[in-house]
Order: C-alpha cells, then sequence, then structure tokens
C-alpha cells in the first residue's frame, strides 16, 4: 500500500511541474494556435512544390522534340531557349541518316527550368561493310564467317559439281565484296561433289584443242601441258604425244590430267618467260558499284587462260608471277573492259615450220662475238 502511494506521489509530481517550465517561455493559451500555424505552413509549402512541380513556373521551359533534327540546327534551338545541348552518344541507325539526333533526354513535353542539360544521342547512319568472299570454303567455314560478320545465312541450295568439293561454296548472293549491312540475308550455292571416278579415254594424237574439247565433255580436268620438241621428224605442232594418267586408268573427280604436246616439226625448244606483273584495279567512278570485277588473261604459245578472275576493290592491288611460253601477251580487263595489255614474250622470226633459205641463216653465237 505504501508503495502504491509512492508511485502516484511521484506521478503527480511530474505532471505539476512539467506545465510550469513550458509556462515559462510560452503561455498555455499559444500553443494550439503555433502548431497549427506550423501545420498550415507545411501545407502551403508542400502544395507549393507540387504546383512547381506539375506546372510551369516563370523560369521553366517546355521541351520540344530535336528527334530527326541535324545536329547544327538542334544544337542552334537548344540554345535559343537557353538550355544546353550535350551530345553523349552515338549510334548506327537504319531510320536516322548520319548526323541526325535519334533520341534525347529529357523527353519531349516535359518542364524544365532554363539552363538544363539536354542530352542528344546522334546517329551514325546505316553501318555498311564488305561483303566476304567465302566461294571455295567449306560451308562450315563459309557460315562462320557469316555469322562474325553479322550476316544472314537464308538458304543453301545443292547442285552437282565437278570442279569444287563437296560442301563446298560454289557461288554466293550478294556477291563478293558489293557493300552490305548487318542483317543481310545470304544464298549459298553448295557443290554436291561430281562423278565419283571418269576412265581415262586415249588424248595421243588429238591436237590440243581437240584434247581439250574432249576433256571438258568428260569433265575431266587438265593440269599441265608440256610443250615437247621433238625434231624434224617430230609430229606436227600441237599433237599430244603423251598422256598422265594412261589410257583406261580410272580417275578420281578432283584428279588431273597432264599432257605432253609436240612444239612442232624443226624445233628446237620453245622460249620461256618469267615475268613480274603488278596492277592496280582504278577508283570506281561516282555511282558504280564498289565491287569491280577483274580479270587478268594469258594468251601465250599454249593457249589462252585466265591467270585470275574474281572481284577486286577499287585501288586494289595485283601481284604475280608469270611463266609463259613463246609468243605471249598479258590482258588486264575490269568489268570485261580491256584497260591495259602486255606483250611479255616474243619469237624469234620463222621458229616454226621450214628453216631459213642457205645464205639467210642467223649468224652463229662465234660469229656474233665478233
Amino acid at each position: 500500500m505504501a508503495a502504491t502511494e509512492e508511485q502516484i506521489s511521484s506521478s503527480d509530481y511530474r505532471q505539476t511541474t512539467l506545465p510550469p517550465l513550458i509556462e515559462r517561455y510560452i503561455p498555455r493559451d499559444w500553443v494550439f494556435p503555433i502548431i497549427f500555424a506550423a501545420f498550415v505552413g507545411v501545407l502551403v509549402w508542400f502544395g507549393h512544390s507540387v504546383q512547381e512541380f506539375l506546372l510551369p513556373g516563370p523560369n521553366t521551359v517546355t521541351v520540344p522534340s530535336f528527334v530527326g533534327m541535324a545536329l547544327p540546327d538542334a544544337t542552334n534551338d537548344i540554345a535559343r531557349m537557353k538550355l544546353k545541348a550535350n551530345v553523349v552518344g552515338h549510334a548506327p541507325s537504319n531510320q536516322y541518316p548520319k548526323g541526325v539526333v535519334m533520341n534525347q533526354e529529357p523527353q519531349a513535353g516535359m518542364h524544365v527550368r532554363a539552363g538544363r542539360q539536354i542530352s542528344l544521342v546522334v546517329s551514325d547512319g546505316v553501318q555498311t561493310m564488305l561483303m566476304p568472299d567465302v566461294r571455295y570454303q567449306s560451308l562450315r567455314d563459309a557460315s562462320l564467317d557469316l555469322a562474325h560478320a553479322r550476316l544472314q545465312l537464308v538458304k543453301t541450295t545443292y547442285v552437282r559439281n565437278d570442279d569444287i568439293p563437296p560442301d563446298h561454296v560454289i557461288s554466293q548472293y550478294p556477291d563478293p565484296l558489293i557493300s552490305v549491312t548487318q542483317g543481310t540475308a545470304v544464298s549459298l550455292l553448295i557443290s554436291k561433289g561430281g562423278i565419283t571416278s571418269i576412265k581415262v579415254p586415249n588424248f595421243t594424237g588429238m591436237t590440243i584443242d581437240e584434247a581439250r574439247g574432249l576433256a571438258a565433255d568428260l569433265h575431266i580436268k587438265i593440269g599441265q601441258i608440256v610443250w615437247t620438241p621433238l625434231g624434224k621428224n617430230g609430229p606436227p605442232h600441237g599433237q599430244v604425244v603423251l598422256q598422265k594418267p594412261a589410257v583406261d586408268s580410272v580417275m578420281g573427280p578432283y584428279d588431273v590430267l597432264s599432257l605432253d604436246v609436240s612444239a612442232g616439226k624443226n624445233e628446237s625448244g620453245r622460249l620461256i618467260h618469267q615475268t613480274h606483273v603488278l596492277a592496280a584495279v582504278p577508283p570506281a567512278e561516282p555511282g558504280q558499284n564498289q565491287a569491280l570485277r577483274v580479270r587478268f588473261s594469258v594468251s601465250d604459245a599454249t593457249g589462252s587462260y585466265d591467270l585470275f578472275n574474281g572481284y577486286g576493290e577499287p585501288g586494289q592491288k595485283f601481284d604475280f608471277n608469270v611463266t609463259t611460253i613463246g609468243t605471249s601477251a598479258i590482258y588486264f580487263f575490269v568489268n570485261d573492259t580491256l584497260l591495259g595489255e602486255t606483250k611479255i614474250g616474243q619469237e624469234p622470226k620463222n621458229a616454226y615450220g621450214k628453216p631459213l633459205p642457205k645464205g639467210q641463216e642467223p649468224p652463229a653465237p662465234d660469229e656474233q662475238q665478233q
């Protein structure tokens, strides 16, 4: 009972001693008005903040859209509105040309104070690249190259081919070295191989042109052709005298045929020329496709053949070491237009056929030195 009375006395003491302490500084009648005034002040401040946030004030600007404007025009407009332009990045775009604003922050329609920074992202335009040349590669390697270039392989077509091994690229679309963009669809023509085996016919006694024609009909590839001097009683010029593999042998689809051909009667041999050729593809004309068809063709005593037949870039250089036999020349074509002709070998007069009449023979080597 005593403890209870003591607790009550302590509580009464606290209640009776605190109000006089407050009343010493603030009269009791002022407490409520002060609290109410503070509440009203907070409410007014909050309302003003909301108003400034939602409604434009005298120093605020409504941000227009700068997307689609050239960067100089957008920068000038931003400066006239007493805002600050800042290019924060560039990005490729298939929609906006190079140098055009493609994004902004703050977005159009927002209210900002004067002097606020407007961040701009500017387009670098469409990013183009040269179409890689995947011809003659395996399908696996070609697929990896296309994926690395971010191009889409959408179609593969298989056909029989006697020159390209199975599962290797014969041709492609788009053509090599033309300008393409990321995601371009690519189609490939793929070899499914050629004839599994070929029985070799007899080419001996044919002219070299007849032998080439028969080999083409039978899908036989001719490799080395050796022109051999066989003396005054030898076969006529251009007649096949020896072949390898032999008659009735079986060749694989990618084996090659070698031929020995008579150099002609009264022929002691042919002049062999080794030449270094350096040529450059001319610059492309305005509006011309960057992919140029380039061909180097050789003509000599063995016939005509292409040293190179493919695509080249404007300004690209070609460097070859060429061996030719007899009277020979190299022809340089771009897009099937002859741009240059270089003669690199000339047989002496009357090198074939009948010998010169007596008294008109060229001087012997000993006589030339005298």
